[in-house]
């Protein structure tokens, strides 16, 4: 698709180093030197063979992570520049059994290595500007809004125009095809070379070929960001957002500026913030119903260790924000188990629990009474909502584990899960979710020299974090 330049910024705001083409693609990969997995109820949906065959294969892939990850582990003379691999078979081409390997399969070296790798990039990408060949770039806004849509319509025009010196191709959201506000056709009359440049995305084309667009802006607030995520399972562009929402914790960019601002990001690169996702798995239990004496700690701690299948896996889905497990529309309280790797946590009696990334922890992990995080942190947060206990305490556990948030099989009721507030699904008795880092991380434009205390004027800014007046000092008494 495009070319890239790798340049880490000196004392002096200069620039070094050029590096060859690269795929935008977030993704990141290990070596494949330990075959043993977790648990067998934890197994893929697909042929086991399939997935080990895939993991041999991505040794030459063009994701965007795995490349910068191996670069960093290569020795080099002089000073470190980034490199990244050319070959991008395997995304143009969509192989499935590329996709079938997760997260939750892979062992507790791999996942931890795997999560290692993404922390020290992380670190890097905060010190190297990206210099990318855009040519194709996604754009979304809320289809809904009418304001919305007009600021869209510029942004697209601006990009179209010859005036630029690259002929950008502009993907849309096919809604706005017969829009009256963008007026499409309005839009392609001026140049006819418009009309081959400017074309429409829906859900399926972001699923199946993510790797077409090199760049992604929003227009919106936060839940923008979210759904541009959504759209994005696995493989991600770099995402830029135009702050056009209520609080802003992500949205950094101003859409007054958008023309300076989009034209710095493709001619001078940009700053990538790293923000870790989840994948999430849904397992079906495998028990018949009329033998359901069983008990779900048993069979995940006990009964699992002898490679009995217990349960089957029934989608996977990668959030940015959080995972919810609640009662759902049942008026008692929900009943769930909370497993760590393979130990039992405890059990929780609540309106349900919330498992959140850094990134989710100022959304309904903080409603729900827990901390905030520094979204650098690469750690998991469990809350509970409304616990009906007072000893109940959110806790914060590393990013290298598997959590799993299962129904135990003498509940009461069913409980539900979503999945950054989307996806609604019913957990019956038996069921649970497995919740675990994604290997494909979230890569967020942020502005050029960004302190680390950006986030703490954003808690201050949006929800006046610790904001009260100051206490008065004493008057010294007059002799």
């Amino acid at each position: 698709m495009g070319g890239s330049r790798a340049s880490r910024e000196d004392n002096d705001g200069g620039s070094s180093a050029s590096e060859s083409e690269y795929q935008h693609a977030l993704e990141v990969v290990f070596d494949d030197d330990n075959t043993k997995r977790r648990k067998s109820s934890l197994v893929s949906a697909e042929n086991p063979d399939i997935v080990k065959q895939a993991a041999k294969k991505r040794a030459n892939t063009s994701c965007f992570v795995h490349q910068l990850l191996e670069n960093q582990s290569k020795p080099r003379k002089g000073h470190p520049v980034l490199s990244y691999n050319e070959d991008r078979n395997l995304d143009k081409a969509a192989d499935p059994r590329d996709q079938a390997i997760h997260s939750r399969l892979l062992t507790k070296r791999q996942l931890s290595e795997m999560a290692i790798g993404v922390r020290e990039l992380s670190k890097k990408l905060g010190s190297i500007r990206l210099k990318l060949k855009v040519k194709t770039v996604f754009l979304l806004t809320k289809a809904h809004d009418s304001d919305l849509i007009i600021l869209t319509r510029n942004i697209a025009e601006w990009l179209l125009s010859r005036d630029r010196g690259t002929e950008y191709t502009v993907y849309v959201e096919n809604t706005l095809e017969q829009n009256r506000k963008f007026d499409a056709q309005g839009l392609l009359s001026p140049d006819p070379s418009y009309r081959g440049r400017l074309k429409y995305w829906d859900n399926e084309l972001c699923k199946k070929h993510p790797h077409l667009f090199d760049f992604a802006v929003t227009l919106g607030g936060d839940g923008t960001l979210l759904y541009a995520s959504w759209l994005f399972q696995r493989i991600v562009p770099p995402v830029l957002s135009f702050a056009l929402g209520s609080l802003g914790f992500l949205t950094k960019f101003d859409y007054a500026d958008y023309q300076e601002t989009l034209s710095t990001a493709f001619e001078d690169g940009i700053t990538v913030s790293l923000r870790l996702r989840f994948e999430a798995t849904i397992m079906r239990t495998q028990t018949a119903q009329e033998d359901r004496k069983h008990d779900l700690v048993e069979e995940l701690i006990g009964d699992e260790a002898d490679n009995n299948l217990t349960h089957r896996p029934d989608g996977s889905y990668t959030i940015l924000n959080d995972i919810v497990v609640d009662r759902g529309p049942n008026p008692t309280m929900s009943s769930t188990e909370l497993f760590m790797d393979e130990k039992f946590m405890t059990s929780v009696q609540a309106d349900g629990v919330c498992v959140a990334t850094p990134t989710g922890s100022t959304a309904y992990n903080l409603a729900a009474g827990g901390s905030l995080c520094h979204p650098e942190n690469p750690v998991i947060l469990v809350t509970a909502i409304c616990a009906h206990t007072l000893s109940f305490r959110p806790v914060i556990l590393p990013d290298t584990v598997v959590l799993r948030v299962g129904v135990p099989y003498d509940a009461r009721t069913s409980s539900w899960a979503s999945f950054d507030g989307r996806e609604r699904v019913e957990l019956h008795p038996g069921d649970y979710v497995t919740i675990s880092a994604s290997r494909y991380p979230f890569a967020n434009v942020m502005p050029q020299r960004t302190s680390g205390e950006d986030w703490i004027c954003s808690i201050s800014r949006t929800l006046n974090w610790n904001s009260r007046q100051k206490q008065k000092s004493f008057k010294e008494w007059e002799v």
